[in-house]
């Protein structure tokens, strides 16, 4: 018998903004998964967190963390700085954003997450870190997600996301699957409640009626896998969790009054909760410094700070310069959101931040003390039996 032949049955489940609050305030699946804790996530959003709980490893280490990075030699958009003569108000466009985002997706092979989030004038000095499926092998470039090692050590195995359906589609495809024994480690990546704890965060009736569908769901999961294997083993995870806003802050026209210009002077990525610069005089590192250093709703973060954090790159591709807010707070002109998006919850806050942290809910104990979304990664590791000695384990 092989080592693969003895793996009983695991079925992982990431669910996309779950927090370790609303898991506890809902007594979500308590009695079937008495095995909990939360987990410290890592400073920014899903494109870093997720990386982080397939690898083990930091996004510093693994090289993702937001989604748009300063790359002017490898932009796939360097063809745009031939329109840099047309006006803002043409080529910021919504038609024109919208064309810029078919390209991304359909003749750059960026992904299907790709948006024009930021201004076409922009986008020539920046590149996209999420162009290939991540939760496939070789989808993080340089370093070896559970998907590789799975796939080197023939471990049968299924992956499902939003590449493959609905929430709903992914659990029934799911289900099919393991009915048939295609497989012995399942992991289901189901996204949508992120969208929903946006606008839901704080209403308990919502919260109540929408998580019950998924308990619903995750319980036949769970029935279905322990009939195939009566020692399978279902895990749920979370990337980060949501944190109410209280407060919103225009950090984009405190910047534009200094009366610097993009992209001559410096570039800035404004996101929900941060903004990250790349400066190209010292006089717009000194203005821009100055005007942060002013604000009360959120800090500069220090190199220290960004090391400990596991965010410093050495090369600054994610920022000479990152601004964090303070929980609660969002930043009102984000690139990311529409105008007029009003969302009652957000993530993307300092891990510290107790709504930040994320899920660790099984019906096995763990084989290692759970504390970070990274210990994730050796969970998944040691139930596809790649880990002979559990000690080995990557740390953060």
């Amino acid at each position: 018998m092989s080592r693969v032949d003895r793996l009983d049955l695991h079925v992982f489940v990431l669910i996309d903004a779950f927090g370790w609050e609303i898991a506890q305030r809902l007594g979500f699946l308590s009695d079937a998964l008495p095995h909990r804790a939360p987990l410290r996530t890592v400073l920014g959003y899903s494109s870093g967190a997720i990386p982080t709980m397939l690898t083990g490893k930091s996004p510093a280490e693994h090289g993702h963390w937001n989604l748009f990075y300063y790359d002017p030699e490898g932009s796939p958009f360097r063809w745009l700085r031939r329109l840099h003569f047309l006006p803002d108000s043409v080529l910021g466009h919504r038609v024109v954003r919208k064309a810029v985002k078919e390209v991304g997706r359909r003749a750059l092979g960026l992904g299907p997450l790709f948006d024009c989030a930021v201004s076409p004038r922009v986008l020539p000095w920046l590149n996209w870190v999420e162009k290939r499926n991540i939760y496939q092998p070789h989808g993080i470039r340089g370093v070896a997600s559970i998907f590789d090692r799975l796939a080197v050590a023939g471990v049968p195995h299924r992956a499902y996301s939003y590449h493959d359906g609905t929430d709903a589609e992914i659990l029934s495809r799911a289900r099919h699957d393991i009915e048939a024994g295609r497989a012995t480690l399942f992991f289901v990546y189901l996204s949508e409640i992120d969208a929903f704890l946006h606008h839901h965060v704080e209403d308990d009736a919502p919260l109540k009626e929408k998580f019950s569908i998924y308990e619903t769901g995750l319980r036949e999961l769970l029935g279905t896998a322990l009939r195939r294997d009566p020692r399978a083993g279902l895990t749920l995870f979370s990337d980060h969790g949501m944190t109410p806003v209280r407060r919103h802050y225009d950090l984009a026209r405190d910047i534009e009054t200094l009366g610097l210009r993009m992209p001559d002077d410096y570039l800035a990525v404004y996101d929900s909760t941060m903004a990250r610069f790349w400066f190209f005089s010292e006089r717009a590192r000194a203005l821009v410094v100055e005007q942060l250093a002013s604000l009360t709703c959120g800090r500069v973060l220090t190199d220290e700070e960004q090391a400990a954090l596991g965010i410093r790159f050495g090369d600054r591709r994610y920022g000479d310069l990152v601004f964090l807010l303070e929980p609660g707070w969002l930043v009102s002109s984000s690139n990311f959101n529409a105008p007029g998006w009003q969302p009652t919850g957000m993530h993307g806050y300092h891990p510290d931040d107790p709504s930040s942290d994320a899920i660790f809910l099984s019906n096995q104990a763990p084989p290692r003390p759970m504390r970070t979304i990274a210990d994730a990664y050796a969970c998944m590791a040691h139930a596809a039996g790649l880990l002979p000695d559990i000690a080995e384990a990557p740390r953060r």
